[in-house]
This record gives C-alpha cells, sequence and structure tokens, in this order.
C-alpha cells in the first residue's frame, strides 16, 4: 500500500514538495488558505483543499489522521505553524514534519510534538559548505546531528581493492552501502566487490569518523 502524504501550506517549499511528490507517483493531499495556490496544484496534488490549517474541525473532515506524514511548510507564519503542530499531534497524527525559520522556533516545535524540524535553507547551506570545502565528497546528506550519507568519488588509491581490502567498517567506523558506476547502482555491496574507475562510493556513518575516512582513506 502507497505511503499517503499531506502538505499544509502551498508556498515556495510546500508547493514544490507537491512538485516532487507528483512526479514521484505519491499521493498528496495539499492545504492552503490562498484560492490561487490551491488553483495553482489542483492538478498536481491528489486532493487539494482551500482552507486554513488551523481549523481542526476541516483537517478532521479531511481525514488528517489517516496520512502516513503531514508537513506543515508554512514556517514564515511562526503562530500559525506552532498551532497547527499542536493540532495535529493532539489528532494523534503518526509524523509531523514541519519547517522552521529559526533555531528558537525549530525548539519550539520539537517541544510541542514535531517528529521532525525542517530548515531548508540551513540544510542546504550546511550541505554545501561540506561539498565546497572536501576534496573528495561529491555530495553530502544529513541524517542526524552526528551521522551523515556522502557520494564520494574513488581515487587511484583505492581503485582495483575490493570492499574487504579496504576494510573501512574496522579502520574508520563507516559503512559503504552502495556503489554508482557506469549509470548503475550496487547496493550492498559484498567485501568481494571490487572498486573500479568512476566509481561513486555511497558512505554511511559519522562525521567525525566520515572526515576522517576523506582524508586517509581516500
Amino acid at each position: 500500500m502507497k505511503k499517503q502524504f499531506a502538505v499544509l501550506g502551498l508556498g515556495s517549499f510546500g508547493g514544490h514538495l507537491v512538485e516532487e511528490f507528483h512526479e514521484i507517483g505519491a499521493e498528496v493531499f495539499a492545504m492552503d488558505r490562498d484560492e490561487e495556490l490551491v488553483d495553482k496544484y489542483v492538478n498536481l496534488a491528489t486532493h487539494v483543499v482551500h482552507g486554513d490549517a488551523q481549523d481542526e474541525q476541516l483537517l478532521l473532515r479531511a481525514g488528517i489522521r489517516n496520512f502516513d506524514l503531514v508537513v506543515v511548510s508554512f514556517g514564515e507564519n511562526i503562530e500559525a505553524s506552532i498551532l497547527t503542530t499542536i493540532i495535529l499531534s493532539d489528532l494523534g497524527v503518526k509524523e509531523i514534519w514541519v519547517k522552521a525559520s529559526s533555531i528558537y522556533h525549530q525548539k519550539v516545535l520539537e517541544k510541542i510534538g514535531a517528529t521532525r524540524v525542517i530548515r531548508p535553507e540551513k540544510d542546504m547551506a550546511r550541505r554545501i559548505a561540506h561539498r565546497l570545502t572536501s576534496n573528495h565528497f561529491i555530495d553530502y546528506v544529513e541524517l542526524s546531528e552526528e551521522h551523515s550519507m556522502v557520494e564520494i568519488k574513488a581515487t587511484k588509491k583505492i581503485v582495483g581493492k575490493t570492499i574487504a581490502q579496504l576494510n573501512i567498517r574496522n579502520r574508520f567506523g563507516c559503512n559503504i552501502v552502495g556503489i554508482y558506476r557506469s549509470h548503475d547502482m550496487l547496493v550492498s555491496p559484498s567485501g568481494d566487490d571490487r572498486i573500479e574507475e568512476g566509481d561513486v562510493l555511497i558512505v554511511i556513518g559519522e562525521n567525525r569518523k566520515l572526515h576522517r575516512f576523506e582524508k586517509q582513506g581516500v
């Protein structure tokens, strides 16, 4: 059974989410107070409602409890995002992801029931900074405060070696979970798989260990 998502607020961030869900083929419910935005996304979302996300009865009629994950995307309106998060939490919504505009906003959201707080500008800035300051990282995705997943281009130092020979789990505390190779994806490579020229390693681990692997392992 497909997961069902809801996006409350169709501004820039929420609108792009709906577009991406549509491209993926996911079922997405959307709501916004702005009728023009509702009209804009009526053909992209599975169902769109013109209304205020702070209206508890409207959310109940929309079946908000039945969605696997609800995104509150109007981070600029701090009061509205906080009140909506409280309502969703009280209604028993399983997963509540909320866009925050500041660290203080984030702390409040975490206290009142947000499952995850999103700060798009900060997240993108961190991602770009890690990519620009690294000699080998092609991409960087933060998974938590201490863990990330990175894409690292194979260097001459490791080309020709097997995963077992690299032994990065024991040496650096990281794990190679996949390899991009000639437009193909090798998932969960075995110890016998050999690194080839042009490979991109997908590595997961603690941030400090990933940076140590980048400096010493490749």
